[in-house]
This record gives C-alpha cells, sequence and structure tokens, in this order.
C-alpha cells in the first residue's frame, strides 16, 4: 500500500512537471502557430535567473517563482519585437530564426557562466509515504502547476484582455476593424509563452542540474505534449500531460527512466496517427 501511495504521488509530480515544461510552449504555437525552438532555452534563463538571484542572497521564493518569469518575459519581449514580429506567417522562417535564438542564448550563457552544472538549494525538506521518503518540494510543483493552469484559464476566459487575445488570434483583420492593434496583442502573448517558460525553468531548477544545455532535455516532452494536446491550450495541456505523464512515471518505476522516455514517444506517435489533431481537437473543442 506504501509504495502504491508513492507511486502515484511519483505519477501526479510527472504530470505537473510536464504541464510547467508545456504550457509556455503551448500559448506561443497554440495560440500563435509559431514552432518556437528557443523554448528550452527560455527555461534555461529562468533557472540561470533564479540561480544567479539566489546566489546574490535573494529570499529562495523570489528567485524561483518571480524573478524568473519576470527576466524571461522580457527577454521574450524583446525577441518579438526585434525579431519574431517580421517572420509572422512564415512557420519555416521561424522556425530557423528560434533555432538561431536557441543557438545564441546558448552559446551566452556558456561566455558568462562556463560550460559547468550549477545548482539551486532546495527550499524544503521530505515528508513520509508509509515506510518510503518523498521530496516535499513535488507538492510545490504540483501547487505551482494547478495555479498556473486555473490563472492562465481566468486570465483566456474570464478578463477582458483573454477576450482580445482570442479575437485576435482568430481574425486579427476583423480586431483591427474594431481598434484593437494585433501587433500588441502579439507581443504581449509571445511574452506571456515565454514568461511561464522562464517560470518552469525556475521552479525545476531545485531538482535539475543547470547548465547551458538543460533545454535540449525539455523541448521534445514539450513539443510531443502540445501537439498532442491539440488546439485547446488549457484542457490539451492538462489532458495529454496527464496521459504521457502516467505513461512515462509507470514505466519508469518498472524499467528505467530512459525507457520511460521511450514509452513516452511511443505512446505520442500512436496518439498523433489516431487523432491527428490532438485530444482536444477531435473531442473537446470549444475548450480552452
Amino acid at each position: 500500500m506504501d509504495l502504491t501511495g508513492l507511486l502515484a504521488f511519483n505519477v501526479l509530480t510527472g504530470v505537473a512537471t510536464l504541464v510547467l515544461i508545456t504550457i509556455g510552449l503551448g500559448v506561443i504555437y497554440g495560440m500563435m502557430r509559431i514552432i518556437n525552438l528557443a523554448h528550452g532555452e527560455f527555461m534555461m534563463l529562468g533557472a540561470y535567473t533564479a540561480v544567479t538571484a539566489s546566489t546574490a542572497g535573494v529570499n529562495i521564493w523570489v528567485s524561483m517563482l518571480i524573478l524568473p518569469p519576470i527576466v524571461v518575459g522580457l527577454v521574450g519581449l524583446i525577441l518579438e519585437r526585434t525579431i519574431i514580429r517580421f517572420l509572422y506567417g512564415r512557420m519555416m522562417d521561424t522556425m530557423l530564426a528560434t533555432w538561431g535564438i536557441s543557438l545564441g542564448l546558448i552559446g551566452l550563457i556558456t561566455s558568462i557562466f562556463g560550460n559547468v552544472v550549477k545548482s539551486v538549494q532546495m527550499p524544503v525538506g521530505s515528508f513520509s509515504i508509509g515506510q518510503y521518503y518523498a521530496s516535499a518540494y513535488s507538492l510545490v510543483i504540483i501547487g505551482i502547476a494547478l495555479v498556473v493552469l486555473a490563472a492562465l484559464l481566468v486570465l483566456l476566459r474570464r478578463t477582458r484582455f483573454g477576450l482580445i487575445l482570442r479575437a485576435t488570434m482568430q481574425n486579427p483583420a476583423m480586431s483591427a476593424s474594431l481598434g484593437v492593434r494585433p501587433s500588441a496583442v502579439y507581443m504581449a502573448t509571445f511574452s506571456l509563452g515565454a514568461a511561464l517558460a522562464g517560470l518552469a525553468g525556475g521552479v525545476l531548477s531545485p531538482i535539475s542540474g543547470v547548465s547551458p544545455g538543460m533545454g535540449g532535455a525539455y523541448i521534445a516532452k514539450a513539443f510531443i505534449t502540445v501537439l498532442g494536446g491539440g488546439p485547446a491550450i488549457i484542457a490539451g495541456t492538462g489532458l495529454a500531460a496527464g496521459l504521457f505523464g502516467f505513461i512515462n512515471e509507470i514505466v519508469s518505476f518498472l524499467s528505467t527512466p530512459v525507457i520511460g522516455d521511450i514509452a513516452l514517444l511511443a505512446s505520442a506517435v500512436l496518439l498523433i496517427r489516431i487523432l491527428p489533431q490532438g485530444i482536444t481537437g477531435r473531442f473537446l473543442r470549444r475548450s480552452s
């Protein structure tokens, strides 16, 4: 029974981690149809922000939860204004541009911090599940993932900004005729997606090695989760992360983490083969 409880807790943690990894990419790709190959590097910037701030003596929670989304959101805004805004509607060009951005960010961080692995101190201890021990920080990850999904749902469905954002993405010409500036909406959306990626990097920095190349470990999982979830950002991310996270954790428990990642990829390929438009594209067309 104790082992079952520990496994269930690990599954919840895996699902929450996948939600945090994916949601920023879901905003940018799901709403703007931009394939952001620099998503992993945005997470990396968030992690390095947490490392730098905590090393400088800033409160650990501020370093992980507040500063990373602000810093990376500003970086996303600058990149959108200087590069991305000239490439809307040109998917291949945006892919090449964001790939170049990712390489540039890796080179910049390597030149500043060196190609070494850094870490952030774990802010909480552990607790027991029967005879087993689990990290209490996993509860923090689960809680933050739930808060992010709820906040994004409220933002998109219950606020004027969310209404303008959704309307602009569906019909920018009509929105412009009503006095909305589509360019400002695009800028805000890209910055929001970048900020969420930065938050994910900051939150995950205590449990992952922080290095210039760390983004490569997350980008594949993020993309297949977004594609598997379909067009509805929140519902799609939640459902796909739940499915893939469950498969990954169960198979990793029964075998090894490497086999678990292979099982996740195989299940994603199978899902997309059966449901080319993703889970929400087939079953929840009206969801957010």
